[in-house]
């Protein structure tokens, strides 16, 4: 686990595998969580993350297939689409710029 300062994340990845839609709303409601701090938010098939994003969300049974791609990006597993509290906390920190573990 490493220690990331929230007001360093400037591209957020939603990365998904099974293409039901979930992972986009969940893409969707991080923009406009995030927006006003300046953070871009997309979505990404977990096979193809892009290399220069600062931190993966993705559900947990990818988080192994996402660190594999880019081992470099901190990955977050959750396990709800809308209302994880993991995705709560790290949301939570960006918008106050504060630090937290993934």
């Amino acid at each position: 686990m490493a220690t990331i300062d929230g007001s360093s994340i400037k591209k957020l990845i939603v990365a998904c595998d099974a293409g039901m839609g979930s992972s986009v709303m969940l893409a969707a409601t991080l923009k406009k969580q995030l927006a006003k701090n300046g953070v871009t938010v997309a979505h990404s098939p977990v096979a193809s993350i892009p290399s220069d994003a600062d931190l993966v969300f993705t559900h947990t049974g990818l988080a192994d297939r996402a660190r594999h791609t880019v081992p470099d990006v901190p990955v977050v597993p959750f396990q709800l689409f809308l209302g994880d509290p993991a995705v709560a906390k790290i949301v939570k920190a960006i918008q106050n710029g504060e630090t937290f573990e993934a």
